[in-house]
Order: C-alpha cells, then sequence, then structure tokens
C-alpha cells in the first residue's frame, strides 16, 4: 500500500462500532481503521497527530502484549499503524457518509490526524486460493459475556441467575433501542452443548441486533436494518447460501428447503467455533468444564431438562474457551470492583506520581501483564492488590466486548488440506479460519459508569419482570372471575 498515492475511490464503506470506522480496499484483502468523535465536539476538541497515534499505539500495544498472551496468539491480527495524507481522509470521509447507517452519524470520522490502523480483511481469506470460484462467507459473532458472576459483593440475588446479556435487553427494549427482545442467550452459545450452540446461533438469526453479520465476498449480506420494525428476511438469506449447500434442497424432499440450507450453515458455524489444534497425546481434545451454577441462565428460552442435563464443556484450545477464560478473570464483578477502583483514586490523591507506576494509563507491556497474572488471590488491603484486580477486570471486559470471525470457503473434494484448516467432520467440505477483533483496552475511568450502568441493568430488569409478574397474576384472577357464577336468593 503506498501511502502517497491514496486514492478514496479504492476504498469502500466497510462497517463501525462506537469509536471507529472501518473501510476496506476494493481490490487488496486490506482495511483501514479510523478513530470517530462526538459531531458536537469535533472542531473543539479534535485529538492532534501525537494524541491519536498514542490512542491507536494503545489498542495495538494492547491486542499484542495483554490480549494474544491470554486468548492465543494465532487468533489475534493486532495491525500496524499508518499515516495517511489528510487530503485522502477528507475525501474519503465525503464519500462514505451516505453509506453509513444514520444511529452512527451523531459522531464523525477523525480528518486532522491522518492516523490509522491497517489490518487484514478477515471478511476474505488471504493465504488460501481454492479452485471453488465461489466466493468466502465471513460470519462476526459479538458473544457477549459467557458465564453467570459469583461473588460476594452483589447486592442483588438475580444477577446469581441471569445473564447480564438477557437482563440488558430489558432495558434496551425499554429504551427505544431495540423493538423486541433477543432470545439469544449466551450462556447457551458457550455451554459447548451442541444442542444449546445450534438453538442459540438460531436466535441471532432471528434477531441480530449488533450481534451477528454475515459477509460474502467481503458484503455485508445480512445484519440488523436501520427499520427496526422489519424481522431478518430468512428466507433472502438461505437463498444466498444455497450455492454453498447444494444437497441440502433434497434433505426434506422439497420440503421448506430454506430451512434445511441454514440449519447446514449453523451447525458448520458450531463445528468452527468447538474447532481447536490442542490435543492430549492419546488425540482427543482437552476439555474446559464450566463451573457448576455459572452454565444455567434462568431467561434463556430452553427447556430446562436440556439446559441442566446436558453435556457442558469446551475443547480447551478452541476460540470460545479461550474468550471464556479470559472473561472469568472477573472474578469480583462490578461491584466488587468499583470499591478498589476508589481505593485507588484515594491513593492517587496522595501520591499522584504513583500513576505512572501502576500503570493506570498503560504502557500496555509485560510489566502490565505481569501485575494482571501475579494479583493476590485474597485482598491483603494494598493499593497493589486493587490495580491487579482493576487490570483483570479492564483486560475481562475487553473480552466480554470482542468480535469473533469465522471465514469460510468451499473446497473440492479431491484437495488436500492442512488438518486445522478444514471442518471436520463437514459435507460439503469447508476450509476455514478464526479471529477475535475489538480488543480495545477498556478505559480505566469508565468504572464509575460501569458501576451505575450495571445497577440501572438489574433494577430496571427486576421492575419489568416483577410487573409482568403481577401482570399475569391479575389476569389470572380476572380469568378465575369471568368463569365464576354466583346465584343470589330470590
Amino acid at each position: 500500500m503506498e501511502l502517497d498515492k491514496m486514492d478514496e475511490n479504492d476504498w469502500k464503506y466497510h462497517g463501525e462500532g462506537n469509536k471507529s470506522l472501518v473501510v476496506s480496499h476494493l481490490q487488496h484483502s486490506r482495511v483501514l481503521r479510523l478513530l470517530k468523535y462526538p459531531s458536537e465536539d469535533a472542531e473543539q476538541s479534535h485529538q492532534t497527530t501525537e494524541q491519536a497515534h498514542r490512542h491507536i499505539q494503545n489498542i495495538v500495544d494492547f491486542s499484542n502484549n495483554i490480549m494474544k498472551p491470554l486468548l492465543g496468539e494465532k487468533y489475534i491480527h493486532s495491525g500496524e499503524i499508518v499515516k495517511l495524507p489528510l487530503d485522502f481522509v477528507r475525501l474519503l470521509s465525503l464519500k462514505i457518509q451516505q453509506e453509513r447507517p444514520e444511529l452512527r452519524c451523531d459522531k464523525v470520522m477523525d480528518t486532522f490526524s491522518g492516523c490509522a490502523l491497517c489490518l487484514p480483511n478477515l471478511t476474505q481469506f488471504n493465504s488460501c486460493h481454492f479452485g471453488d470460484q465461489r466466493p468466502p462467507i465471513c460470519v462476526e459473532i459479538k458473544p457477549k459475556c459467557g458465564f453467570l458472576p459469583f461473588s460476594r459483593h452483589f447486592t442483588k440475588d438475580c444477577k446469581r441467575k441471569v445473564c447480564r446479556f438477557c437482563m440488558h435487553q430489558h432495558l434496551k427494549l425499554a429504551s427505544g433501542k431495540w423493538k423486541r427482545l433477543s432470545r439469544y442467550c449466551p450462556l447457551d452459545l458457550f455451554s459447548g452443548n451442541k444442542q444449546r450452540m445450534y438453538i442459540a446461533i438460531k436466535h441471532l438469526l432471528e434477531e441480530p441486533q449488533n450481534n451477528f453479520k454475515i459477509f460474502k465476498g467481503g458484503e455485508l449480506i445480512f445484519s440488523c436494518t436501520d427499520d427496526m420494525e422489519k424481522e431478518p428476511d430468512l428466507s433472502a438469506l438461505a437463498q444466498q447460501l444455497r450455492p454453498y449447500f447444494p444437497h441440502a434442497s433434497g434433505l426434506y424432499n422439497g420440503y421448506q428447503p430454506g430451512k434445511a440450507v441454514l440449519n447446514e450453515f449453523i451447525q458448520v458455524i458450531c463445528s468452527a467455533l468447538l474447532s481447536g489444534w490442542d490435543c492430549s497425546r492419546a488425540g482427543e481434545p482437552r476439555k474446559v468444564h464450566l463451573p457448576e451454577g455459572r452454565a444455567h441462565c434462568e431467561a434463556s428460552p430452553l427447556h430446562r431438562d436440556l439446559v441442566r442435563n446436558g453435556n457442558h464443556c469446551l475443547p480447551k484450545d478452541c476460540v470460545l474457551a479461550r474468550i471464556l477464560q479470559t472473561q472469568m478473570l472477573d472474578s469480583l464483578d462490578i461491584e466488587g470492583i468499583y470499591p478498589l477502583y476508589k481505593r485507588i483514586e484515594q491513593h492517587l490523591e496522595e501520591y499522584p506520581k504513583e500513576r505512572s507506576r501502576l500503570q493506570i494509563d498503560g504502557p500496555y507491556n509485560e510489566g502490565f501483564l505481569e501485575k494482571l497474572k501475579n494479583c493476590p488471590s485474597e485482598d491483603d488491603g494494598s493499593v497493589e492488590y486493587a490495580v491487579g484486580k482493576v487490570h483483570q477486570y479492564r483486560a475481562a471486559m475487553t473480552a466480554k466486548d470482542c468480535s469473533i470471525m469465522i471465514t469460510l470457503a468451499r473446497c473440492g473434494e479431491n484437495e488436500v488440506l492442512e488438518p486445522n484448516l478444514e471442518i471436520n467432520p463437514s459435507k460439503p467440505r469447508f476450509s476455514y479460519s478464526v479471529s477475535i477483533l475489538d480488543l480495545d483496552p477498556k478505559p480505566y475511568e469508565a468504572i464509575p459508569y460501569q458501576f451505575k450502568l450495571d445497577s440501572k441493568i438489574v433494577n430496571y430488569y427486576l421492575r419489568s419482570t416483577h410487573a409482568k409478574q403481577e401482570l399475569a397474576t391479575v389476569n389470572r384472577f380476572v380469568e378465575r372471575e369471568d368463569c365464576t357464577l354466583v346465584f343470589h336468593p330470590v
């Protein structure tokens, strides 16, 4: 990529999150990730080149030095910082503006610093060229937190029974962010039980929200729409996927062949999520068993017998196991972390120069990772313990908000592939790659906000479910009253 010959017409809008926007190259398998700012602050408080460079360098360092050792090197693509011509960035911003979703336009792309992060385009295969002419399919999943927290600091017992995602749905529905409750539960996806995983992905297809996207040849073909009233068109998706599953049309003797296509598609995704390279000497993959009591969410729509009696474990080296183990670094929950945050703040008021030694703002290097890994198991009242736990919490929060990219390509019957490149068993045969994205460090300063948000989510969930229970009781009473005949003496 020749930085001095950048042409905005060679790039297209790819997607965006809360803090950055991504464009992809039309010919080369590369993407650029650029920072965003609130529209009202763009002119007054835009970052200098040095500030933007430091921000992006922190993202790269945190991904490389903290998340890569925790999640596994093979899953992480940290990218490199590039300095783009400002004229190119401004023209690019104008070009893609009309393609951006309206709900994201409250923020504008950074056109002042010219700094960006260059990454491989994971919706495409970079190093493999197969004889099959069908373009690769890529699935992006934002799985969220896959276990129930267990902490003595809880003030509400419902947190031991219902997962954060399922509780948060009620608040998002009330605030108008979504029009329908998602039936997806992360604990089903992380269970390792193929039936629960299948149903979890099916629920993501039925209500993708911001948690599920599908790309075909690098083009987005399935996600939540701007028109939130409209339900996803699964028939159209099945038509897009049918060339990859040509035998699925006959599975139901011509009856609802689209369901057969989606059924095979979901099974391939489950296989990719459970695939790993780490095997014991006997050839069987080692397993990670989920702690009892942390793997079952009472809000999940699945039948209780399936949830309670199924086998729940993950192959140790699969992507879900690595993410789950990193998420579980948060052993105290935000209710236990917030007092430690206040302990640190009190210490820094007395000794402000300690901020650098404790690496509150980085650098995200081996020293930061050592503080995270070597934190004492018991609270000794020290600021070092508080810092270690807060570092663990921040890494866990990153893992709770990451995205998984599964790229699939059809390969010929006679093609010979490395065992770790092919989903097995799978008919038709697919080569695949799995990556983890969105590994930015969560700000230390956001802990008070997270504490307030947690309380808001839990309290709203309790009010919402309590109101529904009262309504159900009233309805039952009314039904009984309607069916009662009272005879009065004449």
